[in-house]
């Protein structure tokens, strides 16, 4: 079934990263063929610690034309070359989750099992030894190379990222109109918005809403009252404590998660300054504990007051209903662990405009639309939930029941299937791919039990020969990289 009416007016209610990412793709894309308008207020303050992102951002802006470089320099940012987790599989143990790839994969078989063999002979060094990325993070070390050789992503400045896209939508003809949202008129059993009524009286019309309004969720949530699913039984974070502070050094090539007794901090480093946070459970921490934690683990001279955010994880039953799009935290909401937060905007933006109602809104793209977003943002839950449910640490109430604690059955099997036999298989369209589940699962403490029998017919001098090449050439390309904080000063110094 299809709504006969054609799609000419886009309002887009609250601005930020999400709101902005919204205008930036649509005008860019359709701007000339139809009437978007962005609303939000300078009086409502936008959570903007999302500061940490993954390389599927670096596709979202060559969609859109966007000048790294450019982005890069208004934006403060560095690079980004994957996560150093420490204290998660114990105290004083860590191991980074880097993007790219891992070693040559056999088509029956992935690199783990060659480097499982390896071990077991005494022919293979670390995993991560293995990896472009990983070893280039160790080494702050970075660098363009050709035919995309180095996977990476950014550290940036949400404020400023948003003020960059805003003029890049400006460009393209998008209307900004500042103000509060004080009614939402909609005819919730049609699952309908007409307009919304700003606190100057002004109506604002629309065909297509997309709700940009944060938590609050204000037009899919607390108009067309669309049910949320709460996950805080596998995820127990649910506070977080921003803080920024000067740069003491030069900043790193990867973020940093430093597990604590109820939660972990993140370190973000940026041209100009680092972002630092704690996210915990409010169940095993308080709101002061959680900051003399944060205050007693930065460096550095502090730039900002540190403000409590409150969230509860997990996502809307459904993200479009009727003719209203939701889209970043409106839509639910994961810890940002893996800095998935704005890849899921980019997701919910990208899976839009594929699905466009141009000449109407048909059911069937609806349904389509909102079981995509629900695999996707199920497969990164589980993902998450790994780092938490697989670990050593029992030294407090938090990690004992995180390692105790009945999971999911799709992550459970994952885990088992890796355990007993080495193997991951990517599920179709999912984010992380087979090379994050393994470097999470091993450095969390997974050894499989077993390994693919293709690795056997492999004699130890070809074994041997064959590990040696790869960690070789991944030194070879190391060692000719800049040093990270020179090719970033270089290529984008930050403008303000």
């Amino acid at each position: 079934m299809r709504d006969q009416q054609p799609i000419k007016r886009i309002v887009i209610a609250g601005g930020g990263t999400a709101g902005w990412m919204a205008a930036a793709a649509l005008s860019k894309t359709l701007g000339k063929a139809l009437d978007i308008r962005l609303i939000e207020s300078e009086e409502i303050s936008t959570v903007g610690v999302g500061e940490a992102t993954i390389p599927s951002l670096v596709t979202f802006h060559r969609l859109l034309d966007i000048n790294e470089q450019a982005f890069m320099a208004a934006t403060q940012s560095t690079f980004k070359l994957g996560i150093q987790f420490e204290n998660w599989r114990d105290l004083g143990q860590d191991y980074i989750h880097s993007f790219g790839l891992t070693g040559t994969d056999h088509w029956t078989a992935g690199f783990q099992h060659f480097w499982l063999k390896g071990r077991e002979r005494a022919l293979a060094s670390d995993y991560g030894d293995y990896c472009l990325e990983l070893k280039a993070a160790q080494q702050s070390r970075f660098a363009h190379l050709p035919r995309g050789g180095m996977n990476y992503a950014f550290h940036m400045d949400a404020g400023r990222y948003a003020r960059y896209l805003r003029q890049f939508s400006e460009g393209y003809g998008i209307t900004r109109i500042e103000g509060k949202i004080v009614e939402v008129q909609a005819d919730p059993e049609q699952q309908r918005i007409k307009a919304l009524k700003m606190e100057s009286g002004e109506l604002i019309e629309g065909d297509l809403f997309i709700d940009c309004t944060g938590f609050r969720g204000l037009l899919i949530g607390k108009t067309l009252g669309v049910e949320y699913q709460d996950w805080s039984e596998w995820l127990l974070c649910d506070s977080a404590v921003p803080l920024q502070t000067r740069s003491t050094g030069p900043a790193l090539p990867y973020t940093r998660s430093i597990a604590h007794q109820a939660g972990w901090q993140w370190r973000i480093p940026l041209q100009h300054r680092v972002g630092n946070g704690l996210v915990y459970s409010s169940r095993y921490m308080s709101d002061d504990v959680a900051l003399r934690v944060l205050q007693g683990n930065i460096d550095g001279e502090v730039l900002t007051e540190p403000r409590v955010l409150r969230f509860r994880p997990g996502q809307r039953k459904q993200t479009w209903v009727g003719n209203c799009v939701a889209i970043g935290l409106s839509s639910g909401f994961l810890e940002p662990l893996e800095s998935t937060s704005i890849h899921l905007i980019q997701r919910g933006i990208v899976r839009l405009m594929q699905m466009f109602p141009s000449q109407g809104i048909s059911q069937s793209d609806v349904e389509e639309y909102n079981r995509q977003a629900n695999d996707e943002i199920e497969h990164i839950r589980d993902f998450i939930v790994l780092h938490y449910c697989v670990t050593n640490r029992q030294d407090t109430p938090f990690w004992r029941y995180c390692r105790e604690m009945a999971i999911p059955p799709s992550l459970r099997h994952r885990i088992e299937l890796f355990r007993e036999t080495g193997r991951v298989f990517r599920v179709p369209n999912e984010l992380f791919a087979e090379n994050s589940w393994i470097q999470v699962m091993l450095g969390q403490g997974i050894t499989p039990h077993q390994h693919h029998p293709v690795a056997d017919l492999m004699g130890d001098a070809e074994l041997s020969a064959f590990l040696n090449n790869i960690r070789q050439k991944v030194e070879h390309t190391v060692r000719q990289l800049p040093e990270h904080q020179g090719y970033v000063e270089r290529y984008c110094p930050g403008v303000d």
